[in-house]
């Protein structure tokens, strides 16, 4: 990695000599990665396929602990506590998380949905508590106004674009501090992209968010700050605009003129 040109003070999440193998002893997919996240802003992460972006960013929140193969090694923080001390289920309500395609839970009301967490969890609310709860994280991804009406009916009769909406509500339900999106726009057409993106913008004013994305135009639309990561390692690692104009290194050069990726 050459010298970051970043400086985060009070960072929601600091990674500290990460590597992340997917079987004890093999290569690494993430390879002794150390880089600070800026709270209130959108941290994008970019490479091509197989570089660890999307490896990277599950280990923000421990997904890799429900495979027993894969071998962590480095240190996260969260808001300055190692997550490592923290249990997977209270970190997965700090940090969570948005997968690529829309997978609203099938059987569930777009209201359910919404409070999933909280019945998987066993957390017991009152009814006025999970109204409240739904409005607000249905308000906070623009879709009360769209839904409020149909609230009971399942959350697969959405469009795409509205039901990754309902997936960010759903994280949002619990008020984390971060939210992670693992190229949470790949699977929608153009004008569904376009309300998702916006949402983002807004919502970094309430959280902190990390977005794996291949889609370069879209990092340098909505990022404040990019990662360039390659074979495991991160490369470059700045503010956005900077990176996109005057980058640092050959390697992020070449990527982000089309040379390849």
């Amino acid at each position: 990695m050459i010298e970051t040109k970043i400086t985060i003070e009070n960072p929601v999440l600091s990674i500290k000599n990460l590597s992340v193998a997917y079987e004890k002893g093999g290569k690494h997919a993430v390879d002794n990665v150390s880089a600070d996240i800026q709270r209130n802003a959108i941290t994008a992460i970019m490479g091509p396929s197989g570089c660890g972006k999307s490896t990277l960013l599950r280990a923000l929140n421990r997904l890799h602990d429900l495979y027993p193969n894969i071998e962590t090694k480095g240190n996260i923080f969260l808001n300055g506590e190692d997550i490592s001390n923290i249990s997977n289920i209270d970190l997965r309500r700090k940090v969570g998380m948005v997968f690529q395609r829309p997978n609203p839970f099938p059987t569930m009301s777009i209201y359910d949905n919404v409070i999933a967490g909280y019945k998987l969890n066993g957390i017991r609310l009152k009814k006025q508590q999970k109204d409240d709860i739904v409005e607000e994280s249905l308000h906070d991804v623009v879709l009360w106004e769209e839904v409020k009406n149909s609230l009971f009916k399942k959350g697969t009769f959405l469009s795409g674009g509205q039901q990754q909406r309902l997936c960010i509500a759903r994280a949002l339900a619990f008020q984390p501090d971060v939210i992670l999106l693992d190229e949470p726009t790949s699977a929608l057409d153009p004008v569904a992209t376009s309300k998702v993106e916006e949402l983002l913008v807004k919502l970094k004013e309430k959280y902190s968010i990390v977005l794996v994305t291949h889609n370069m135009s879209q990092a340098a639309r909505i990022s404040d700050n990019s990662m360039f990561m390659y074979l495991g390692d991160l490369v470059e690692y700045g503010q956005t605009d900077i990176m996109f104009t005057k980058p640092q290194d050959k390697r992020t050069e070449e990527y982000l003129t089309g040379k390849f990726g």
